[in-house]
């Protein structure tokens, strides 16, 4: 079979593609034909080697990823070929609060990942897929989506009514624009680009901030919620928006801490700040097979579609990988592999 690995370090043009043998199938595995491979920003830290990357050995790069079950173990029960799938961004975490051994091996940072024309995984590490995705849509689920699940329903909280935040619109920010919009909440939105913004608005967002025209950011949040301040923000930003989201938080409100794409957190964060406000600082680590099975219920019964910007082939590894790290997309970069190739 074709894979891709990566030397972390090496950045993109570490990214080679290679044969390899079929694994084998143990009793309790499930072996799945790939047919849809969605990359994060985490994607861009393996290749720099500014993720947990263990001996900075190579590996098989990217977490999230959907196909079609090829084969099953003598034992697996819930799964039968045919059936539609992905794969958990934490193979070990299937449900409840989080450990340290369950969140130790991300697919494609801590252990292999997904970019190859099959996976073989445990059973417990898989989930169906809604039956109205396509492929490129369901790649989409185990991060970015799972993520901002985690972050409004489950660690956040909030309530029908409630106000969001969400900064940026890369693929977490546009999975919680839909969410929070689907939920009855109301979402204030982001970008340096006003194309994007008028993307967001399209989608449902209440209201649109260009943080390039308008640095000082919270204050336009604040007037926008009456001086109030909003219920929850998701923090994707980092070194560069930290302060600005404590600001534009509301007392008691909670602030969703996901990536750093500005750059990380360092020297960024005022404990008073917080306290005097009696805010909370929430740190969303993927999340569980549980919510992924939960969200893919939420997303059937809505219909929704997630927003899937572009879609490259298998052979365009290095060319999605260069445009995620442009920075241009609006929702999720997906690579898609065609098994009749």
């Amino acid at each position: 079979m074709q894979i891709y690995v990566i030397s972390p370090g090496a950045g993109i043009a570490g990214l080679q593609r290679q044969s390899r043998p079929q694994e084998p199938l143990g009793s309790k595995d499930v072996r799945v034909g790939m047919r849809a491979v969605a990359l994060n920003y985490r994607d861009l830290l393996v290749a720099r080697a500014e993720y947990m990357t263990p001996g900075g050995e190579p590996l098989i790069p990217c977490s999230d990823g959907a196909g079609e079950v090829l084969a099953v173990g003598t034992e697996v029960a819930r799964f039968r070929v045919g059936d539609r799938v992905a794969g958990s961004f934490y193979p070990l975490w299937i449900d409840g609060e989080p450990t340290s051994d369950k969140v130790a091996r991300g697919l494609g940072g801590g252990r292999d990942g997904v970019l190859a024309e099959e996976v073989v995984l445990h059973e417990d590490a898989w989930f169906h897929i809604p039956a109205h995705f396509n492929f490129a849509e369901a790649a989409t689920i185990p991060c970015a989506g799972v993520t901002a699940w985690n972050a409004l329903f489950v660690a956040g909280a909030v309530q029908r009514g409630a106000s969001v935040l969400i900064l940026g619109t890369g693929g977490v920010s546009t999975w919680a624009l839909q969410l929070a919009k689907a939920a009855g909440l109301t979402a204030i939105v982001t970008s340096s680009d006003d194309r994007k913004l008028e993307r967001a608005r399209a989608l449902g967002a209440d209201a649109t901030i260009n943080y390039r025209t308008k640095p000082e950011w919270h204050e336009e949040v604040f007037g926008l919620t009456q001086g109030r301040g909003v219920d929850l923000i998701l923090e994707v930003g980092g070194r560069q928006t930290l302060k600005r989201s404590i600001a534009a938080a509301r007392f008691g409100g909670a602030i969703a801490m996901i990536g750093g794409v500005g750059g990380g957190f360092g020297g960024e964060l005022e404990p008073f700040a917080l306290i005097a406000r009696a805010q909370r600082l929430l740190g969303i680590l993927v999340g569980s097979r549980a919510m992924a099975e939960d969200l893919s219920r939420f997303a059937a019964t809505i219909h929704l579609h997630p927003v899937v910007d572009r879609v490259f082939d298998f052979a365009q590894a290095h060319e999605a990988y260069a445009y995620l790290e442009t920075a241009q997309h609006f929702g999720k970069v997906v690579i898609k592999i065609d098994p009749s190739r």
